[in-house]
């Protein structure tokens, strides 16, 4: 695999990695009154890691089968992953046309260490169709031809790297431990506490422009 392949991929799962709602779900967890809230945020991230390693496993080997099927498989898979994140900034533009209550992102009242795991499953798992760099880091996969055994490691390490900013606010909690609550507090206030969003029409604007242009690179690339 050529170094240029393997930095871009790194920087779609970078890009991929700024995901509130899995933050916000590690941080609810550390900020959470349970006897063993850092065990319970690392089982979080063990979910959250299996979903997004099985949706790629899934995405390889079905662009694999449609490869040997459909003609311009890869276009197609291609077009379909920008125009799912053309779709995804439409969407932001129009909400910012009018003020609107971000929902609040809450633990379940099941929650626990022994339901991390699922937890974490589903929280990523209910976002993983916004994560549009997911698409186009497999199709480059395919279309470089890399191995599947490879393409498997390559897309392990992507999920790990998802998982990033998941693990630096575990091990900041684990060893800091109260000293980080206020600030964890502060992030939860950020990415998942029900939040009065005012109108804003030239951020909107801006969302629609960015997706009437990736549309275009989207028939053009």
């Amino acid at each position: 695999m050529s170094p240029v392949l393997l930095a871009g991929i790194v920087g779609l799962a970078l890009l991929d990695a700024l995901n509130p709602a899995t933050i916000a779900g590690v941080a609810l967890l550390l900020l959470a009154p349970l006897r063993r809230p850092v065990t319970a945020a690392v089982l979080f991230a063990l979910g959250a890691y299996a979903a997004v390693f099985a949706l790629g496993v899934v995405l390889l080997l079905g662009a694999d089968v449609a490869a040997g099927v459909i003609t311009d498989a890869m276009a197609w898979l291609r077009r379909a992953a920008l125009l799912l994140g053309a779709g995804s900034l439409a969407v932001a533009g129009v909400r910012r046309f009018r003020t609107r209550t971000r929902t609040a992102v809450v633990l379940p009242s099941w929650v626990s260490v022994r339901t991390a795991v699922p937890l974490g499953v589903v929280v990523t798992g209910a976002d993983l169709p916004n994560a549009f760099p997911y698409f186009p880091a497999v199709e480059r996969l395919v279309t470089a031809g890399v191995h599947t055994g490879q393409a498997l490691l390559v897309l392990a390490g992507y999920a790990l790297i998802y998982c990033l900013p998941c693990l630096v606010l575990i091990v900041l909690g684990a060893a800091f431990g109260g000293r980080v609550h206020a600030r964890l507090a502060g992030l939860y206030a950020r990415l998942g506490a029900e939040k009065v969003l005012p109108a804003n029409a030239a951020l909107a604007v801006l969302w629609l422009l960015l997706a009437c242009c990736v549309v275009v690179l989207a028939f053009l690339w």
